[in-house]
């Protein structure tokens, strides 16, 4: 065989198989850039549109009903004991879940249900369906006392999921880490560009 021709047919083998794997690796990392973008881009809606607002509430919740006690500390009857509970006493209590807790639950049950696409995980957590339960059962009761009377216990007969305000707390903090970290990386890519410049 012909050495021209061999050496042409290895050259063009040779360009071939490299525009083949640059080819390959072209493509692998436009679909890795898309997956991260995806990625963060979906992170920044969960914290935006859910697990931010979630956060805050839960927060305000746990220093609203932290405050109740802190203000009647050496009245307070408990709402489950078997004393009667003062006029008084009771009163406030039904200010502050009407005006209160009712309303923070209610934007926390829509926030649950208008972006539930935007939970993390393949499933809803058991907390976030207790939590509706809760809320759920004691606003009609109330309700219902309102409107026809019944016998109440100013209480939810479903007890407050305790794991709730952590599963919130928890995921927002995880999803904030790992938004850093892609944050982090774009902003090393950014600078690695600038200086290969200069």
């Amino acid at each position: 065989m012909d050495t021209a021709l061999l050496v042409a047919i290895i050259t063009a083998t040779a360009s071939v198989l490299s525009w083949v794997i640059n080819s390959i690796f072209t493509s692998w990392k436009e679909k890795r850039k898309e997956k991260f973008e995806a990625r963060l881009e979906f992170i920044d809606k969960q914290l935006e549109e859910l697990y931010g607002p979630l956060a805050f509430l839960v927060h305000e919740g746990e220093h609203s009903f932290k405050s109740i006690f802190r203000t009647n500390r050496r009245r307070w009857v408990s709402l489950r004991g078997d004393k009667p509970i003062p006029e008084e006493q009771l009163a406030l209590w039904i200010f502050w879940v009407e005006n209160d807790f009712f309303p923070r639950n209610e934007k926390i049950k829509q926030l649950l249900m208008e972006k539930t696409h935007l939970i993390e995980g393949s499933k809803v957590p058991e907390s976030f369906l207790h939590f509706m339960e809760h809320y759920n059962t004691w606003k009609l009761e109330h309700q219902r006392w309102k409107e026809e009377g019944i016998e109440y216990s100013f209480l939810s007969r479903v007890k407050f999921p305790e794991d709730f305000n952590d599963e919130v707390l928890t995921t927002f903090k995880s999803l904030k880490k790992e938004q850093n970290k892609f944050l982090d990386k774009i902003y090393e890519k950014k600078m690695k560009s600038q200086s290969s410049r200069i």
